[in-house]
């Protein structure tokens, strides 16, 4: 049986920092897995109380550089590309050739394990969106992302679609007051949460200086593609949201971290290509190595990041629900910009990065939304190993925004809306439904990836406007 060193033992013997811990378990599990407890303890109350005894120890040294940091900073490592890897690509005919040659490029670094594509995959920075990519003991920032934890949540309500036309004026105020879109500012009123209370924003200090803007950005949405929606939802026999088969009012979200996620990214994926230096081709795939005390402070701010955007979305949909004296009765949320501990059906653990794909382990719940007029599907994973446990996040672009801008107006956008039956607050032509790609087909595309156990149609949606 393998040793567990418990967050309790090291508090006792005086690890109280969150960065200290993990380094401490990482060590432990790599090197003193085997070992006696007690034992094991000694060392590390030996490392905290006299670190510089330790500096390159082969076991301990990482965790002797966190409490005895160099004056220096390190010498980043250069590294080579090796060949070309393959990887599984789902809907392959709707991908562009250029999100393939990202990920070609992703499966060249020396520290991926595996990689896939999903369908919605297009272009993007680093990583392409759609991109999921295991790797071993490192965490790539530009493989989450710079919207860390950017995410759906669905919540359902008790009444019927019935209930949203004829409240649809309440409904469209109550978006007006409590949703705020665009990158800067927020509600404008306080919001209360948990996770602005998290120890990291006191004991990591680069996250000292965010606090504040994390305060009044609470419950708010960025840009882009982000919306607040809500629509009528038909779940099948048997869902995997455990509701009996019928016809429900929903309510949709899909937004990030914000402006902390933001800061998060840019800061740690500049320390990384200090660290990790790559072919100028590669640099923002540079990563950190998980038993680094870099890798660790960022696996902390990542983390956080995604707390924070849960309660960004947990905030937007209590303010609503309340605002309509309604009540939700089950809900489905997921990261889709994030890395996750996770194990191969080989026994080899690794580090898996979904950049806009949403997990999908056998029984897992989910929700993949199509465009501002077009249906989204409630899903269940089916865990296939190929597709590293994933799904597509969304329909994915089938053109940029500054060719949509080109293409549509603001007067097709608003008849293709209209047929739909669909009213938007706010939104740009950027985002119409015809600059994504067929959901359906991409549906098609991942059966063997998921199983649709609902449709969601929106109605009423609010996003950015220019």
């Amino acid at each position: 049986m393998n040793l567990v060193i418990r967050t309790k033992d090291l508090s006792q013997i005086g690890y109280h920092n969150n960065v200290a811990r993990s380094l401490a378990t990482a060590a432990v599990s790599k090197h003193r897995k085997h070992g006696v407890k007690q034992e094991v303890l000694n060392e590390l109350t030996s490392v905290i109380r006299n670190p510089q005894d330790y500096a390159g120890h082969e076991v301990w040294g990482q965790l002797s550089e966190y409490f005895c940091p160099q004056e220096t900073s390190p010498v980043g490592k250069t590294y080579e590309l090796r060949e070309p890897q393959g990887f599984k690509c789902y809907g392959g005919k709707y991908i562009e050739t250029s999100a393939r040659q990202q990920m070609e490029l992703a499966m060249r670094l020396p520290v991926s394990v595996q990689g896939a594509l999903m369908p919605d995959a297009h272009a993007g920075y680093g990583l392409p969106i759609g991109g999921v990519l295991a790797v071993d003991n490192a965490v790539i920032p530009y493989a989450v992302g710079v919207d860390i934890g950017c995410r759906m949540a669905l919540s359902v309500f008790g009444e019927n679609p019935a209930h949203l036309q004829r409240y649809a004026h309440q409904t469209k105020e109550a978006l007006h007051t409590f949703t705020h879109f665009g990158m800067d500012g927020g509600l404008g009123f306080p919001q209360e949460h948990e996770v602005l209370d998290r120890a990291e924003f006191r004991e990591i200090p680069f996250l000292k200086a965010l606090h504040g803007k994390a305060i009044r950005q609470l419950g708010s949405s960025g840009g882009g593609n982000h919306f607040v929606e809500f629509g009528e939802l038909e779940l099948f026999t048997d869902n995997v949201v455990g509701l009996p088969a019928g016809a429900y009012m929903a309510l949709l979200s899909h937004s990030g971290s914000r402006g902390l996620g933001a800061e998060i990214a840019r800061h740690f994926s500049t320390i990384a290509r200090e660290r990790c230096r790559l072919p100028r081709e590669a640099q923002h795939f540079a990563w950190f190595d998980m038993a680094t005390a870099e890798g660790q402070e960022y696996w902390q701010c990542m983390t956080l990041a995604g707390a924070y955007a849960e309660a960004c979305h947990e905030r937007i949909h209590a303010n609503l629900a309340k605002a309509l004296g309604i009540r939700s009765i089950a809900t489905v949320s997921h990261h889709h910009n994030f890395a996750w501990k996770e194990t191969l059906p080989d026994g080899r653990e690794v580090i898996v990065h979904r950049k806009g794909a949403t997990p999908a382990h056998i029984g897992e719940a989910g929700i993949i939304p199509g465009s501002m007029s077009t249906a989204g599907y409630v899903v269940c994973g089916r865990g296939l190993p190929d597709a590293l446990f994933s799904a597509s996040h969304g329909a994915g672009r089938a053109m940029s925004r500054q060719k949509a801008k080109e293409n549509f107006t603001r007067s097709m956008m608003n008849k293709m809306l209209t047929v739909a039956g669909v009213t938007l607050i706010g939104g740009t032509v950027e985002e119409a439904s015809l600059a994504y790609k067929n959901i359906d087909r991409v549906m098609e595309a991942q059966k063997t990836l998921v199983d649709i156990h609902g449709r969601f149609m929106p109605r009423i949606v609010r996003m950015n406007k220019e």
